[in-house]
C-alpha cells in the first residue's frame, strides 16, 4: 500500500484525467509509478519526458543494455517494483530464460559481452558508492572496450535514472501492479 494518497484513474479530474487516459492510450495501462504522482500531475508528464528520452531515445547503447543496467541499479537499491518490470523487458530482449536467471543472481556470471559486463560494474559501483569507486580507470577501460564518451554518458543517465525512480518507488511505498508489469512498452 502506498504511503501517501494516489488519486486513482475513476477519480481524477482535469489535467490528472487527460494524462492517465494518454498513458493508458500509449502503454496500454497505467503503472503505480505514474499513479504514485498524481497529485502533482505535471511530474508525471515530465518523468515520462525523461524515461522515453533516457530509455528510448537514440542513443549508442542498445534497449537491452538500458534494460540491463536498469535491473543491476534495482537490485543494488533492492528496489523490487524497477526489477520486475525491468526483467520482463531485458527477457523481452533476450529471449533466453537461462540467461536471465543466471543475470538476476548474479551478472558478473552471466555470460555477458566485456561491454555489457562493464556497463553493469558501471551501474553498480555509480549506484552504490559514486563518490569512490568510479575513477578515470574504469572509464578508461569502458573506452577501451569500445564504448565512446556518448556511450558513456547515456549510461550514467540510465543509471541517475534508475536510481531517482527506485528512491521514489521505496520512499512512496509503490507496490507492484497486480497483473504484473504494469503496460511496458519494450520498443518506441
Amino acid at each position: 500500500m502506498a504511503y501517501i494518497k494516489i488519486i486513482e484513474p475513476e477519480e481524477a479530474g482535469g489535467s490528472l484525467k487527460k494524462i492517465y487516459m494518454e498513458l493508458e492510450k500509449s502503454r496500454g495501462k497505467l503503472a503505480n509509478i505514474h499513479k504514485i504522482q498524481s497529485l502533482n500531475p505535471d511530474s508525471i508528464t515530465r518523468h515520462m519526458d525523461l524515461y522515453m528520452t533516457v530509455m528510448f531515445g537514440k542513443s549508442p547503447l542498445t534497449r537491452a543494455q538500458r534494460e540491463m543496467m536498469a535491473v543491476v541499479v534495482s537490485q543494488a537499491n533492492r528496489c523490487e517494483y524497477c526489477q520486475q518490470h525491468h526483467l520482463e523487458a531485458l527477457k523481452h530482449f533476450w529471449k533466453d530464460d537461462e540467461k536471465i536467471r543466471a543475470f538476476q543472481k548474479n551478472y558478473k556470471s552471466a555470460g555477458l559481452s566485456l561491454v555489457d559486463l562493464l556497463l553493469c560494474q558501471y551501474s553498480e559501483l555509480l549506484t552504490q558508492n559514486p563518490d569512490t569507486t568510479i575513477s578515470e580507470e574504469h572509464i578508461f577501460k569502458m573506452k577501451n572496450s569500445g564504448l565512446d564518451d556518448r556511450s558513456i554518458l547515456d549510461a550514467a543517465l540510465v543509471i541517475a535514472y534508475f536510481n531517482f525512480v527506485n528512491r521514489l518507488v521505496l520512499g512512496l511505498g509503490v507496490e507492484l501492479e497486480q497483473e504484473g508489469t504494469g503496460g511496458y512498452i519494450y520498443n518506441h
